[in-house]
């Protein structure tokens, strides 16, 4: 079975395709913004076009319009294709990526029977923090996805492992703990925890909408 990723959240734009749990083929670019320019292109660079038995793809959050845009190709692709389509929260993407680093928390935690725990900390909107901790390694969400700010995060989560886009400005404010910074990227999809993928393809968008209708 083959698997094609899609990870448009951020401003990292990535594919994978993925024959078994390693991927067979990938693109990433940091391309800020134009995704959508750039992501149909990408998949099409892959063999076979990235045709594939199932997709998945980002839900987010992140980019509101990059989220929308990788949710789009992957339903359309998957329409074309008869594919499966399941979705993945981009902050356990990040989460499950920590293991590349090798930095899984205190032993000790591990000794006493608690998984170690890290926090994901990535780049919101006006200026906030999406964030929310996970257990290692078994990459499953400890806590609900907050947006907050700065200040605020840094009261809030104590976790000495802080990993994603905004982790060193983290560990900087707080004055403690260790940062690995990277962006999502397709060619980990795999990782990401069965249990959280889900065939309800809707954007978790981690704060409420800016706009409010008259009266609400």
């Amino acid at each position: 079975m083959r698997t094609l990723a899609i990870e448009t959240a951020t401003e990292a734009c990535s594919v994978a395709l993925f024959g078994g749990e390693l991927p067979d083929e990938r693109r990433y670019e940091l391309i800020g913004r134009g995704h959508a320019e750039r992501l149909v292109p990408m998949i099409a660079e892959l063999s076979g076009r990235g045709r594939a038995d199932r997709i998945l793809v980002s839900l987010g959050p992140g980019s509101f319009t990059g989220v929308r845009i990788g949710l789009a190709a992957a339903r359309a692709l998957g329409l074309a294709w008869g594919a499966e389509v399941l979705g993945y929260p981009t902050l356990a993407l990040v989460a499950a990526m920590n293991s590349d680093t090798g930095d899984t928390g205190h032993p000790g935690r591990l000794e006493m029977g608690v998984p170690p725990d890290i926090l994901v900390c990535m780049a919101g909107g006006h200026g906030e923090w999406f964030v929310q901790p996970f257990l290692s390694p078994a990459n499953q969400p400890s806590g609900p996805c907050r947006s907050l700010a700065p200040a605020a995060a840094v009261a809030e989560y104590g976790q000495q492992i802080v990993v994603g886009s905004r982790a060193g400005e983290f560990v900087a404010l707080r004055g403690s703990g260790r940062a690995h910074e990277f962006l999502p990227d397709a060619a980990k999809a795999k990782w990401v925890a069965g249990t959280l993928l889900t065939s309800k393809l809707v954007p978790i968008y981690g704060r409420p909408p800016d706009a409010r209708l008259p009266g609400a």
